[in-house]
């Protein structure tokens, strides 16, 4: 019995060179797409001799490779991973063709965020038909507070979480109409689980509005964000009440009956 309970208990723990590999790939973004090994030491406290064997084993198996200034870039297998993980990832794939719709009808470009740490991250988009288009890119992260998708994510998160973000949040002033006090935050999230989804007008860049609506899994958990963005004059209130905000809580609630929800 003791053998047994030992056995389970070793599953459960982290083996610590893939944890610190993963440390390492974790630095990468698409704002920051190459390191070299004194960088990634400072972005991950390891040391260099550390840094290095594990960076060998990553470039030998094809997830990093080196450029001719001896820095590291992600390698090309990430992108064999990249596409199983989009072909397989039922979010993504149930939500795309109900956003292309909703762009069509809106003329909006139309974005879908999950939360990934601190932050939420792009995981599909569609481009609007409007002649000002909103460029946002598959894997881009956002922050979580002075975004209308963040913050619908944040309404719905437990409590310990919400309570983690507030605190550790820069509250970087982006634009005069970005929110930077937790009290007005903290009540937007509660008339957010109130209304049902979120408005942001110019909070995080200037003359970009946005609304935002949930996405519920089969057990009433969200999931994700739907959102349309675009100028801010089109957002005026009748016109995002009557002719943005329908379609976009149809969209998102169709996906949400899509992945279970009833």
């Amino acid at each position: 019995m003791a053998a047994k309970e030992d056995k389970q208990s070793n599953s459960k723990q982290l083996v610590d060179a893939v944890v610190r590999a993963m440390e390492i790939m974790d630095c990468f973004s698409l704002q920051e797409t190459e390191f070299s090994l004194n960088q990634l030491c400072e972005q991950t406290g390891m040391y260099k001799s550390r840094i290095h064997r594990l960076c060998g084993t990553l470039i030998a198996t094809g997830y990093l490779v080196k450029t001719s200034r001896s820095n590291y870039r992600l390698g090309p297998k990430l992108m064999v991973l990249g596409k199983a993980y989009e072909k397989t990832n039922s979010l993504k794939s149930i939500a795309e063709p109900l956003m292309r719709q909703l762009s069509l009808s809106t003329g909006l470009s139309s974005a879908l965020f999950v939360l990934d740490g601190m932050k939420c991250i792009c995981m599909a988009r569609e481009v609007g038909t409007t002649r000002l288009v909103y460029a946002i890119n598959e894997g881009e992260y956002m922050e979580l507070t002075p975004t209308a998708a963040g913050r619908v994510l944040l309404a719905y998160a437990d409590e310990s979480f919400v309570e983690k973000v507030l605190e550790q949040a820069e509250y970087k002033k982006f634009t005069e109409k970005t929110i930077v006090s937790v009290d007005t935050i903290r009540q937007e999230l509660i008339e957010i689980r109130k209304r049902g989804f979120a408005f942001n007008m110019e909070g995080r860049e200037e003359g970009v509005a946005a609304i935002a609506a949930p996405i519920f899994d089969f057990e009433k958990n969200v999931q994700a964000a739907v959102a349309i963005v675009g100028p801010v004059h089109l957002f005026n209130k009748e016109e995002y009440e009557q002719r943005l905000l329908p379609p976009l809580q149809d969209s998102a609630g169709e996906i949400s009956r899509l992945m279970g929800t009833f």
